[in-house]
């Protein structure tokens, strides 16, 4: 999995690209909660509509409770002790159209959202609608 960091002004951006593999995935989102932290980030967009898979429902229930713990475990001393907020921008198969991973997250505290459509995403975020990324 290919990542692009795009930090600015309380957002982070995860531009990724490639496959899905679970460990790989866990050590990501690892990567992404350490800029989070260090940068004192309230909210992440994480756009992987160039990745490619087909998770196993329980991959899906695994990464949904590997985030979730591993915010919980993260002091976020920058934000007040605050958590960010994730929004994942997701194509089926990729994304579960029942959302079994995002549940999982979220009911173990994690304020999270998974989309279809960038646009919905960043609105969710609050933050101001763009044309799209431009493709590197």
């Amino acid at each position: 999995m290919d990542l692009d960091f795009r930090p600015e002004d309380g957002l982070l951006t995860v531009i990724a690209k490639g496959e899905f593999l679970l460990e790989q995935a866990q050590q990501t989102f690892l990567d992404i909660l350490k800029v989070v932290s260090e940068k004192g980030i309230l909210k992440v967009l994480f756009d992987g509509r160039e990745l490619v898979g087909e998770p196993m429902v329980i991959e899906r229930f695994y990464y949904g409770e590997f985030a979730a713990t591993s915010v919980e475990n993260v002091t976020f001393s920058k934000l007040s002790g605050h958590a960010p907020q994730f929004a994942y921008v997701l194509h089926e198969p990729l994304l579960d159209p029942l959302r079994l991973g995002e549940t999982v997250a979220v009911n173990r505290g994690m304020n999270v959202k998974a989309f279809n459509n960038i646009h919905e995403a960043r609105q969710w975020l609050n933050i101001s609608p763009v044309a799209d990324y431009p493709k590197k």
